[in-house]
């Protein structure tokens, strides 16, 4: 048996095939995304099993581009010789609020809690929920989990997740949830099982189109830069990042409502905001215009600050991990990162640094550094499918054999 782990946003659809083992999740065998799903969309799917990688067009008449990959999807896992059969699938769904501060099994009732958050997430939350109802339209036999990137950081200390608001406010759920959980639970686990300081103090930078920190003592969360949506923390491709409330009670006195301001903040800041050009850092660096430069460089300032933070909160720093697009990729912007935390006794191998671009787990200090320096390629989906298979079998020793669950027509 497999779990199939999904992440659907808002024109696009990633996912993986992760076999169950003796009880354990393993490896995707599959893995693939399919772009193209915005409306008027013309969808596409690259997928890779068995070594071999393929793309092909989704066509269609009459459904939407979704229900169209959808379809797609359903016809690949069919007919792929040597696949397991599923499980269950697993979602990563962005946000769970106060009530899922675990994975759970999704309901009709759960599905209706978790659209009440749609407005802290809405580049996500929204999409990701469609993305369930489509899966359990088009699979109904089959388990449903919605797994959270909230969820890691529900070991926050109350001094880090409440905001100084009325306590009132508070207790509505107004607070700090913090994102990008599934990944830094994979970092974490990462790291617990190759690095003796894994226990110590953790800085885990994931960089990417959306950007966080997260500070992590025995394995836990204790402090992250992105609060109560994912707006909060480091500039992004098209988010702010944290931002002065001033300057939002000013846009409102200029007339700007709700919808601008939102379209503002998420869609029209960040790399592409400041640099005018793109929200891709590869682009920017290819570009070298000043304006390409100053978004590079205040990215990095932002990057580089918030780790100061994070540092101070756990007063010193045992190792720093790199993740995400940009994290794992740009090897001149964590060179720059750490060059500037030298204070702390962070010392990258250039050579090491400049090779650590594949696809695996790579340490990237210099000898007669203080803190390790790590570059761990994330797998979202495997956390995911992990967490569906512990949902499904709590209290066995192994998955329990299952069915084969047809697919709906």
């Amino acid at each position: 048996m497999a779990i199939l782990a999904v992440n659907a946003g808002s024109s696009s659809l990633k996912f993986s095939l992760h076999p169950l083992q003796g009880g354990q999740v393993q490896p995707s065998v599959l893995t693939g995304c399919i772009e193209g799903l915005e409306p008027a969309g013309a969808p596409e799917m690259v997928w890779s099993f068995a070594g071999q990688r393929q793309r092909q067009a989704i066509t269609g008449q009459g459904d939407s581009p979704f229900q169209r990959a959808l379809a797609s999807l359903r016809s690949l896992l069919a007919d792929l010789e040597g696949a397991p059969p599923i499980r269950a699938v697993a979602h990563r769904v962005v946000h769970g609020g106060q009530a899922f501060r675990e994975s759970v099994l999704v309901t009709d009732a759960v599905l209706e809690r978790l659209e009440r958050l749609n407005s802290l997430a809405p580049l996500h939350q929204p999409h990701n929920l469609a993305g369930v109802r489509s899966f359990r339209q088009a699979f109904p036999a089959l388990p449903q989990v919605a797994c959270f990137d909230t969820a890691f950081h529900a070991s926050l200390p109350d001094v880090a997740s409440a905001f100084a608001l009325p306590a009132s406010l508070t207790e509505q759920g107004v607070r700090r949830y913090g994102f990008h959980g599934l990944s830094y639970q994979y970092i974490m686990d990462t790291l617990l099982a190759q690095s003796p300081r894994g226990r110590g103090r953790v800085l885990m930078a994931h960089l990417g189109n959306g950007a966080s920190l997260c500070a992590a003592q025995d394995g836990r969360s204790c402090a992250t830069s992105m609060g109560f949506s994912a707006l909060d923390g480091l500039m992004m491709g098209t988010r702010s990042g944290t931002l002065d409330a001033g300057v939002l009670l000013y846009l409102m006195e200029q007339g700007w409502d709700h919808d601008r301001i939102q379209k503002l903040l998420y869609k029209q800041s960040g790399l592409l905001g400041v640099s005018g050009i793109s929200a891709d850092m590869r682009r920017l660096r290819a570009d070298g215009s000043v304006a390409a430069q100053r978004a590079i460089d205040q990215f990095t300032y932002r990057v580089v600050r918030e780790s100061g933070a994070m540092v101070a909160c756990m007063g010193g720093l045992d190792v720093l991990a790199f993740s995400g697009g940009i994290g794992e990729h740009d090897a001149v912007l964590r060179a720059q990162v750490c060059d500037r935390l030298g204070w702390l006794g962070v010392k990258i191998d250039t050579e090491r640094n400049a090779l650590a671009t594949q696809d695996s787990v790579q340490v990237v200090h210099a000898p007669g550094s203080s803190v390790e320096i790590w570059v761990v390629p994330t797998d979202e989906g495997r956390v995911a499918a992990r967490e569906a298979a512990h949902l499904l079998h709590q209290g066995d020793d192994a998955i329990a054999p299952a069915p084969v669950l047809e697919m709906a027509d």
